[in-house]
């Protein structure tokens, strides 16, 4: 099992909603990307699949500061 500290993320986000929300967004991305895999490895068996959880990946990449995201609207963080 991995550990990702979670006090890491009061540093990359405003908040814990806020992470979630960024997170999830990462591992649709992961996902997506997986499945295009996929569907390769249908036609090449040289094609190999990372077999940790797309959570867990996304989480790294939202705690390494891999994920680039913004705020538009309104300056307090209220709207997304």
């Amino acid at each position: 099992m991995v550990f990702l500290p979670a006090d890491g993320i009061a540093k990359v986000t405003r908040n814990g909603y806020e992470a979630v929300i960024v997170t999830s967004r990462r591992a649709r991305e992961i996902n997506t990307h997986r499945l295009k895999l996929l569907e390769m490895m249908m036609e090449d068996s040289e094609v190999e699949i990372d077999g940790t959880k797309i959570t867990t990946l996304a989480l790294r990449d939202v705690l390494d500061g891999k994920v680039k995201y913004h705020y538009s609207g309104d300056e307090d963080g209220a709207g997304e």
